[in-house]
């Protein structure tokens, strides 16, 4: 059947229609298409060629420069320096141990440096793991001509710690090291810093305790790297923040000098600001060399500082503790003083012992004092005068009294393992070894013997406050970011001032009287006399060598062990007090003998700032002053050259 011509011009119309409709629907699509091509093309050309197959970004964690550590004057005590290292992304290296081969053609590596390595490489795939650190500039150059050849392996310029002073300062600013498994630990969720490889933490000493603030907060850097991983050009950085500079209250100059003047002796020394509680010096001895430790210290070199009986690790002036023997008589003075019980004229007999519960005490002069007063207790060191007082006083009066004057509790300086000493009570006693507390006890720790236990810190923080009737606490950081910290001056001890007053005159009589037990240690220079007390604490028990050998042993006759310790507190001037020294030399004898001498020195070399005159000196005094002046000059010297204060 013949279509119309109507029905055929009709049929052509509806074909046209869509034709353009198709025709108009493609040319909408392909437009788009052209426009989103040219967005992605031109517009965005530079992103998505970055992220083509062969290409990839990656951000990177920027560790902050680490805070520096100032002494009082200013003086760099723990510094960075700009460190070379080679590092190695494991997602980037297609045979870590054939790349491993081919850097060792390159650079020395050795076998510990490529187990280190592969060890740490096993964490996570895109964190860079530092193979080489401290490489010099030549390795650093050929890594870096050869990366193309190296896929994943890359140079970097970082910070190292460095310690300028050496020994000096190791046990109050501790050092910094490699994070480890403990460190990281210690987090619920460790900082992505932590996580670096070989990133330095600090571990002991102000390093450790005032981590976060050194610290800082990383940066991060947004970098380009081909398909064998290697770094073609940073895109974007943003800064972290340094860490925070401290500043501490020691005097670089005192605590070298108090470092030479320990010499070889196991010993510690403190020197505390009367007025303000800052800590001059705080040094032990012997010390050791902090910067073996930044990158790993050899087997050989711990196991020398290990073995050695004088204990060079340990920070002797906050961490051990001792029986403070008769330096202690001062808190004992005033518990009975300020309990009502002794006034400045009683007297009690000393024979050289006293019977307790049918058991004798003994005094240290074996033929007695005779009759003591207040004074005369304190300047000739007499035993049994503090047995009398123990009797009527009673032990929570006086451990009461040496809270007071800060024994037994910590003062929270920023070092490590700081101790609390023991400052005993009845219920201290029974808590600890499940015993009930007797008499004996009490007449022990009267004389600072028994249980009870002070580090030299505490000591000298005891002696301040005597000097001051205030609650002076010791400061070690002086300023963080050039922002003053809190003093240590302290409130009044609401003592009463003229107990106060007695205790300190019967304290300059030890010093300045010719019957006082530190007068070979006296100053004679007008406005700068010392008041102090000695100290001779037993490590061995007097009682069984009596009854063995019919007497006590003298300390040359038996091992360095064994021998008493030797301890000696002291402030000045007496009339004014600036400063307040502590000193304890272990298994170092009398403490006339051994550590009054070293208070002496040290006094007043910190009340002149150098060395002083010799006339400041007793006349029978000055050779031998004169000679140990030049070879202190010396060691001090040598200390300097060689970065530091004598190591073990």
């Amino acid at each position: 059947m013949r279509r119309s011509p109507r029905d055929t011009a009709l049929s052509a119309r509806k074909i046209t229609r869509r034709s353009l409709v198709l025709a108009g629907a493609q040319l909408a699509f392909m437009g788009v298409l052209g426009a989103r091509m040219r967005y992605m093309q031109v517009e965005e050309a530079d992103a998505f060629r970055l992220l083509a197959d062969e290409n990839r970004i990656n951000d990177q964690v920027i560790a902050p420069a680490r805070g520096r550590i100032y002494d009082r004057n200013g003086l760099t005590i723990a510094d960075n320096v700009p460190s070379y290292r080679i590092v190695m992304v494991r997602e980037n290296v297609p045979d870590v141990e054939q790349t491993l081969d081919e850097l060792s053609q390159i650079v020395p590596l050795s076998d510990e440096d490529r187990a280190q390595a592969i060890r740490a490489l096993r964490g996570s795939p895109r964190a860079p793991v530092t193979v080489l650190d401290r490489v010099s500039w030549d390795d650093l150059s050929r890594v870096a001509v050869n990366g193309p050849a190296l896929p994943g392996v890359s140079p970097e310029v970082g910070l190292s710690r460095i310690y300028p002073l050496g020994s000096e300062f190791a046990h109050v600013v501790g050092y910094v090291g490699r994070v480890s498994q403990s460190d990281l630990d210690r987090y619920e969720d460790p900082p992505p810093l932590l996580r670096i490889p070989r990133f330095q933490i600090g571990k002991v000493g102000v390093e450790s305790k005032e981590e976060e603030r050194l610290r800082g907060k990383p940066g991060v850097k947004r970098v380009e790297v081909n398909n064998t991983g290697r770094v073609m050009r940073e895109l974007d950085r943003t800064e972290g923040k340094p860490g925070a500079d401290l500043q501490l209250t020691v005097d670089h100059a005192l605590q070298s000098y108090v470092q030479a003047r320990l010499g070889e002796e196991s010993a510690s020394a403190v020197v505390i600001d009367c007025e303000t509680g800052d800590l001059l010096a705080i040094a032990s001895s012997p010390s050791y060399d902090p910067n073996k430790f930044v990158e790993g210290i050899s087997v050989a070199d711990y196991s020398v500082l290990r073995d050695n009986e004088y204990r060079p690790l340990a920070s002797k002036t906050v961490q051990d503790t001792y029986p403070p023997g008769s330096t202690f008589k001062m808190v004992t003075l005033l518990a009975a003083l300020d309990a009502g019980i002794i006034g400045a004229n009683d007297t009690f007999r000393c024979n050289g012992f006293l019977e307790v519960a049918s058991r004798r005490f003994h005094c240290w002069k074996g033929s007695g004092h005779g009759n003591v007063d207040l004074e005369a207790s304190l300047r000739e060191s007499c035993d049994v005068y503090y047995y009398e007082l123990a009797l009527k006083t009673g032990i929570e009066r006086i451990t009461a009294m040496a809270r007071r004057l800060g024994l037994g509790e910590k003062h929270g300086v920023p070092m490590s393992a700081e101790s609390s000493g023991v400052a005993p009570t009845r219920e201290w006693k029974r808590n600890r070894f499940g015993k009930d507390w007797v008499i004996g006890d009490s007449v022990n720790a009267s004389i600072g013997q028994g249980f009870v236990a002070s580090t030299p810190l505490q000591l000298a923080v005891m002696t301040a406050r005597i000097a001051t009737g205030r609650a002076v606490s010791p400061r070690l950081v002086k300023t963080v970011d050039g922002i003053e910290q809190p003093t240590g001056a302290g409130a009044p001890l609401d003592l009463n001032e003229n107990h106060l007053r007695l205790v300190r005159r019967a304290m300059f009589t030890v010093s300045n009287s010719r019957r006082g037990t530190a007068y070979g240690s006296r100053i004679i220079a007008d406005g700068l006399r010392m008041a102090g007390k000695t100290g001779t604490s037993q490590v061995r028990n007097l009682q069984s060598e009596r009854e063995r050998f019919g007497r006590v042993l003298k300390d040359d006759e038996v091992e360095w062990r064994r021998r008493d310790h030797a301890l000696f507190v002291n402030f000045a001037p007496a009339d004014k007090p600036k400063i307040a020294v502590s000193v304890i030399v272990e298994h170092g004898g009398g403490g006339s003998k051994t550590a009054a001498p070293i208070a002496r020195d040290i006094t007043l070399q910190a009340l002149y700032g150098e060395d002083p005159p010799l006339d400041a000196y007793p006349a029978k005094d000055r050779d031998r002053i004169r000679a140990q002046q030049a070879t202190l000059r010396r060691l001090r010297r040598e200390q300097e050259q060689n970065g530091g204060g004598s190591q073990a």
